[in-house]
């Protein structure tokens, strides 16, 4: 099934149905695929009204998960981004298919519902084509603080002297990326993801160079996420009007490199990195040698030139960042 040659889907931003697309797409080709599909709450976008009957709903959502499946490489990484209620469903499914890593928690607060939970958590589904031999890196987050004094909220205790200058490693619940609330930093979508989110993603599971697939890609928040971490990338959509919103946002994205390592930028700071490049990117901080200074300020950014890329980060791709 699909085609022979994945390069003339390389780069490309693509106006179609996303399983007739994906069905064109070779075998073990992608390096990672994420899908942040239609959550089927009645919700309009702007050509389509996101209703169907759950079986309906789930049916559909098991043919891209299969073409999800089959198109990612063996060392590749699948995720589906969604509400808890979708995601049981659509974990029983890739149980069969794949292989269960992780379901990460993203803290984002829902609207309340009424006699339940209040819900505050979308959740990221992991999967991988065979159970070793998948890539992974270890990556950092920033120090979570207090907003007020910028303590430290980790207690660390008599261990003060072995807390990462940077940031903590990531574990599967991530309070740090926020949703985008305010309006200046939003397209005409009703759903749209930070691009941190995916670049975490991204620097977690690829290389530079690597292929990254999304066919809801809706206003471009994975594609513009690979671009500026150096990885190629397929993105699907339906809409014309998103596809043309994406192809603009993608014209005047430019690379995140510091000291020769790829970062994700938000808001004027570096806020995921690779453990493995710390190395390298700790040269444009200035760290204090005492830890209890660093428990008690951010560490910043020294260089002239980083810090003007973390400036251009900030203010040139506010609308989608």
């Amino acid at each position: 099934m699909g085609s022979e040659n994945i390069d003339e889907f390389i780069n490309k931003v693509i106006e179609g149905d996303a399983i007739e697309v994906m069905r064109q797409i070779p075998d073990n080709s992608v390096d990672m695929t994420f899908a942040d599909p239609p959550f089927n709450l009645g919700k309009k976008y702007n050509s389509y009204y996101d209703k169907k009957d759950v079986d309906e709903y789930i049916e559909w959502c098991k043919l891209w998960l299969k073409e999800m499946v089959r198109i990612t490489k063996p060392t590749g990484s699948i995720f589906v981004h969604n509400i808890p209620r979708w995601l049981t469903y659509f974990a029983s499914y890739l149980n069969e298919i794949a292989h269960f890593r992780h379901w990460i928690a993203w803290n984002a607060m829902g609207a309340p519902l009424g006699k339940t939970l209040l819900p505050t958590h979308y959740g990221i589904l992991w999967y991988t084509k065979q159970p070793k031999g998948f890539k992974f890196y270890d990556i950092r987050g920033r120090h979570p603080r207090c907003r007020k004094c910028g303590v430290v909220l980790q207690d660390y205790g008599g261990k003060k002297n072995q807390m990462h200058p940077y940031g903590p490693l990531i574990s599967d619940v991530w309070t740090d990326i926020h949703r985008i609330r305010h309006k200046k930093r939003r397209d005409e979508h009703p759903c749209q993801l930070p691009v941190p989110l995916l670049e975490r993603l991204i620097l977690m599971t690829t290389d530079e160079g690597d292929v990254v697939l999304d066919p809801f890609v809706g206003t471009g928040t994975t594609a513009v996420a690979a671009k500026r971490l150096g990885r190629k990338y397929i993105a699907i959509d339906i809409d014309p009007k998103y596809v043309e919103i994406t192809k603009r946002k993608l014209e005047h994205t430019r690379p995140t490199k510091i000291n020769d390592c790829y970062v994700s930028i938000y808001l004027g700071k570096i806020v995921t990195i690779r453990d493995k490049d710390w190395e390298k990117i700790k040269k444009v901080f200035m760290i204090p040698s005492d830890p209890k200074k660093i428990e008690e300020k951010e560490i910043t950014l020294k260089k002239v030139e980083n810090a003007s890329l973390v400036e251009y980060c900030s203010e040139k791709n506010d609308n989608y960042t």
